[in-house]
């Protein structure tokens, strides 16, 4: 757990002051990923920087699994805090596995040690170790630079990792994917994580819970979930948007909502005339077709009325298949996409796991706005 107990900090240049912190109490549960948020200037950065010492508070307590920080030698805490920035902060001079070691030779960790390491932290961040080991930073893209850099934090295996914006600099595609490489990767490690973002989105997606900050003060310390339906006031209900009910939908999984029965399944193989009598039977107006376990598209009683063979011949490809961990955001920004009301959803192991439709989002979103039905 960490703990931040009447934290201020001020900065003084010359006769001039600066607040960047104001009074910060709250605390942070070990395991959860808290995501410090807020515009430009809020102290978002400041907090994190005082949290492994690299800067000092003016007044107030910072304490880690109970102990003050005040005590402990700042290169001590540092080694056992990983630390991730948005430029990934690689030594450009040094080889990828040379970066990822830099901890653990600081902690006296012998050769054999160290390599075995590298090896799992780079196969962990899907960089395969005898294709980049050997490599320098910058022959690598920027998507992988930023793997390396929380390899790197996760070198010594601390409990605590801090995150300074470490996917800003990406492209939005790759942002994405790092960003759902490190939750699967979280949801293994389950380490502590401080994660500084000015992107409600981020925040939202990637946050146990979310502290959010202006002009030094915490003004709303919840879940997102919280924060998205019960803004504490003006500022963060401006701050998260008015389309706050649509962000809502980032944060409810597929999961949570889909229909897991298989009461839809058209056989790959089947004749036509058999998943003509089914779907007839059934009354369905749209058939998952499934060759064994997995989804390989769809099919409609119209589609299989011109038909006289199997149903192969009737196939129409799926407009894209989701995953059960994926966000009702993302599927209802696909049905729009592809003019679809019912997708197809499959496991880890791309075997067919349900459907989700238009109508079950707009329940879960009524769900979570009940005042909208009014």
């Amino acid at each position: 757990m960490i703990e931040y107990d009447s934290v201020t900090k001020v900065f003084k240049t010359g006769k001039t002051s600066v607040v960047a912190l104001d009074n910060i109490s709250f605390s942070i549960d070990q395991g959860n990923v808290v995501v410090l948020l807020g515009p430009s200037g809020c102290g978002k950065t400041t907090l994190l920087r005082l949290t492994n010492k690299l800067d000092s508070l003016t007044t107030g307590t910072i304490r880690i699994s109970g102990k003050e920080i005040r005590g402990i030698d700042g290169t001590k805490l540092r080694q056992g805090i990983g630390y991730v920035i948005q430029e990934t902060g690689l030594f450009p001079h040094k080889t990828i596995e040379d970066n990822i070691a830099v901890v653990p030779r600081l902690l006296g960790w012998d050769k054999d040690k160290i390599r075995s390491r590298t090896e799992v932290l780079l196969r962990m961040v899907r960089l395969d170790p005898e294709s980049y080991r050997h490599r320098f930073p910058a022959e690598l893209s920027g998507g992988q630079q930023q793997r390396v850099g929380v390899a790197r934090a996760l070198a010594a295996d601390p409990e605590i990792l801090l995150m300074d914006e470490p996917f800003g600099a990406i492209d939005p595609i790759n942002r994405e994917k790092l960003q759902n490489e490190f939750l699967k990767l979280q949801a293994e490690l389950k380490k502590t994580v401080i994660f500084v973002s000015h992107d409600i989105h981020e925040a939202i997606k990637m946050g146990d819970k979310i502290a959010l900050f202006d002009k030094g003060k915490l003004i709303q310390y919840d879940t997102p979930e919280t924060i998205l339906i019960k803004p504490e006031n003006k500022f963060v209900a401006n701050f998260v948007g008015a389309d706050r009910a649509l962000k809502v939908l980032g944060i409810i999984r597929v999961n949570d909502i889909m229909n897991r029965s298989a009461g839809n399944l058209v056989q790959y193989p089947a004749p036509v005339s058999d998943a003509l009598k089914f779907m007839d039977e059934k009354n369905l107006n749209y058939g998952i077709v499934v060759n064994g376990t997995t989804p390989v598209g769809y099919v409609t009683p119209e589609h299989l009325r011109h038909k006289n063979k199997i149903v192969k011949d009737a196939l129409e490809p799926l407009p894209v298949v989701i995953k059960t961990n994926d966000s009702l955001r993302d599927a209802l920004s696909y049905m729009l996409m592809h003019n679809h009301t019912t997708l197809a959803i499959v496991d880890d192991n791309e075997n067919f796991a349900g459907t989700i439709t238009l109508n079950s989002i707009q329940k879960a979103l009524r769900k979570h706005y009940p005042e909208h039905d009014q």
